[in-house]
């Protein structure tokens, strides 16, 4: 007799694609994740169905405070979204296999491109609270790759190709869209840590200096398993505090949350007209 401990982790993705295809069997093209105080997106879709997270088989629950833990349906610019409202952290538990999971189930979903969004410290001193940076590259400093283990050869090959994980034509055209719209804009390159502590003056400057822009602990786990799958990738950060020299001060929860929705209109607009040009 099969049990929940043997079922392998190709088998949950597949029994969780099968439970939410069953509800919602409309042909997605694009998937969205939502970082830490940046869920207003959701007001800008016409919502045709909601699954919490823990009615989902195998999906793990988010813990963090501001994220929900919904996948959001329907319509954002006339395209068809799934939308998460809350992601998972390594530093919550989760193995990076669990942290990636619904990017997998995504997948078998349909979408075409992938979303990610988060809120990060600034690291280049040309940054400030609330401005938004385009992520063109990344330093990936978890302990743990999400690809470790036996490879799933039904979405991609052993070894992916990292030289471009951000898609180029998906950049210039919102570099576009910012100019047009007067939304301020920066490129670099987003470095991720374990967390969830924030780091050290030592720990900034060491990771300003290996080439970091902005510091976070999010989204490189996705980004790594979409381009495993093959699926362009759009990142976007939220500078939510300032960790260049000068500029460090102790950090509150409720001073990132204010400074994502600081940046939240611009971002959202950013993704709606991004979303519509696809």
């Amino acid at each position: 007799m099969r049990t929940e401990a043997n079922i392998t982790y190709g088998e949950q993705i597949r029994l969780a694609y099968e439970y939410i295809h069953s509800l919602y069997a409309e042909s997605l093209e694009v998937g969205i994740i939502l970082g830490t105080g940046l869920g207003q997106l959701i007001d800008n879709i016409e919502i045709e169905l909601e699954i919490p997270y823990e009615e989902i088989p195998f999906f793990p629950v988010s813990t963090v405070e501001s994220h929900k833990g919904k996948l959001i349906f329907g319509k954002l610019s006339g395209k068809s979204v799934v939308a998460m409202q809350g992601r998972f952290h390594y530093y919550e538990g989760y193995s990076m296999k669990e942290v990636t999971f619904p990017v997998r189930v995504m997948k078998l979903l349909g979408i075409q491109h992938l979303f990610v969004s988060n809120a990060a410290g600034g690291l280049n001193p040309d940054f400030g609270i609330g401005e938004l940076m385009i992520i063109n590259d990344h330093i990936d400093l978890f302990p743990e790759n999400p690809l470790r283990g036996k490879n799933l050869d039904q979405f991609g090959v052993r070894f992916p190709d990292m030289s471009e994980p951000y898609d180029l034509r998906l950049i210039e055209k919102a570099l576009q869209i910012g100019k047009r719209n007067n939304v301020k804009l920066h490129q670099g390159v987003y470095a991720a840590v374990q967390g969830p502590n924030l780091e050290t003056k030592a720990e900034y400057k060491y990771l300003r200096t290996i080439g970091g822009d902005a510091i976070g602990m999010s989204t490189i786990p996705e980004v790594i398993v979409a381009r495993h799958m093959e699926l362009p990738v759009f990142a976007i950060s939220a500078i939510t505090d300032l960790c260049s020299p000068g500029n460090i001060k102790k950090v509150r929860i409720e001073e990132v949350l204010a400074a994502a929705a600081k940046a939240e209109p611009g971002m959202s607009l950013i993704i709606r007209e991004l979303v519509q040009e696809l």
